[in-house]
Formats: structure tokens, sequence, C-alpha cells
């Protein structure tokens, strides 16, 4: 019964055509519509809201949610925990899938980057350089560039399906494994990654890709897991 209202809320939004930020029927007007229960409205739309489909705003009323990946990020992020204190390779799990995800994609971008995203990515990459001189690549600025490669394909969900894959990775590698990192290393590659889809040659930016990737595995040789830190996956 619980699924069976959710979805007929979502159905409802599908149908309606609305869009983030629109304004959903009132409790009442929900009951009616659905004829259950106001505790069973309520429920459904605690569970809805958990996934970012609504949003409740106490005083207000309901609203159709963002529909953002942060969901699944705090899933990738407490699973990938979880898997690597039951001695699983979960944190490389995860990094194989954003290779595999990255690795597909590349061949598509070699020579059809535009120009204004590849002078972005040149600008990404001299901030690396600069950063590389001062001890350590940042985070972001690694994430800016594999963002701004793939936007060209023009796919917003793509967009935020890599963003979430990074952003669990990064956040559960900086708080499970100290990966040593050679900040020239990074640098290098990134730029050999830019200038293989600039040359318009596949084979070449699939393997920078893989290589990227390669080196990242071959830094993650992560100590046997110790103690659980708490509540390492809630930020």
């Amino acid at each position: 019964m619980a699924r069976d209202i959710q979805e007929r809320i979502k159905k409802l939004i599908i149908d309606q055509r609305l869009p983030s930020g629109a304004s959903l029927p009132t409790e009442p007007e929900l009951m009616e519509l659905l004829g259950v229960s106001r505790n069973s409205v309520r429920e459904a739309l605690k569970a809805l809201q958990a996934m970012g489909i609504v949003e409740i705003r106490h005083g207000f009323g309901t609203y159709v949610g963002p529909m953002s990946m942060a969901p699944m990020i705090e899933g990738l992020t407490f699973r990938t925990v979880a898997g690597h204190y039951r001695g699983e390779d979960s944190l490389l799990q995860l990094l194989e899938l954003r290779e595999a995800v990255e690795t597909g994609l590349i061949a598509r971008l070699a020579g059809l980057v535009p120009a204004e995203d590849l002078a972005e990515l040149d600008a990404l990459v001299g901030r690396m350089d600069a950063e590389a001189a001062e001890g350590a690549v940042r985070a972001e600025t690694d994430r800016a560039f594999h963002a701004t490669l793939y936007r060209g394909l023009g796919n917003q969900l793509l967009g935020e399906v890599l963003e979430a894959f990074w952003d669990a990775f990064h956040r559960v590698r900086t708080d499970l494994v100290d990966v040593p990192q050679d900040p020239k290393v990074t640098c290098r590659q990134h730029r050999e990654i830019l200038d293989a889809v600039r040359s318009g040659d596949t084979l070449r930016a699939e393997q920078a890709i893989r290589e990227h990737f390669g080196n990242i595995r071959t830094r993650l040789g992560s100590p046997a897991p110790t103690a659980v830190p708490n509540r390492v996956y809630d930020r």
C-alpha cells in the first residue's frame, strides 16, 4: 500500500509535467484524490522526500523536489564504507565503475570538444601545474577537469551521474585511505588526456584515460581496515 501511494504521487507529477519547485496538492486534496488516510499520505511523502522527489516545507506545503543525485551519492558512499569494513574491495569497485563509464565515453569526445571547453580545460591543466608546484593538485581542480571534459556531450543526466560517482569515490577515499599522490604525474596524465582528445585520436584518448585510472588503482593499495570512524559517511 505504501509503495502504491508513492507510485501514484510520482505518476501525478509526471502526468501533470510538474517541474522542480512546483506546488503539489495539499494533504487533504491528496487524501481525496488517492482515497487514502492522512497518515498514509504523510508516510508516502516522507519516503519521497528522502529520495529527493518531493520537498516538504512545513507551514507552506509540499513541492516537487530537486530530484538530485544526493540520495544516490549517500547510498554509494555508505555501501562503499560498509563494504570496506567488511574487508571487501568496495573502494576499488567504485573506482572501476567510474573508469568503465569514462572510458566508454572518451571515444565520443575525441576531436569533438568545443573550443571554449578546450580553453577551459587548458586553464585547468595550467592550474594543476601551479598546484603541483606547491605540492598537491586540489581535488576541486581534478573534479572540474572531468566535469568540463564531458560537458560537451550535452547530456545533463550523464553529467549528474558522473558527478555522483566522483563525489562518492572522493568522499570515501578521503576518509578511508590516505592515497599517496605525485602531483606532477597527476598533472601530466590530465594533460595527456586533453591532448589526445584535442587531436581526435580515439585510441590514444582511451589509453590516456586507462593510464590515469590505472595509476589511481595502483596508488589505492590500501591497508586492511581497522577501526570504523564515527559516521564517516555522514557529511
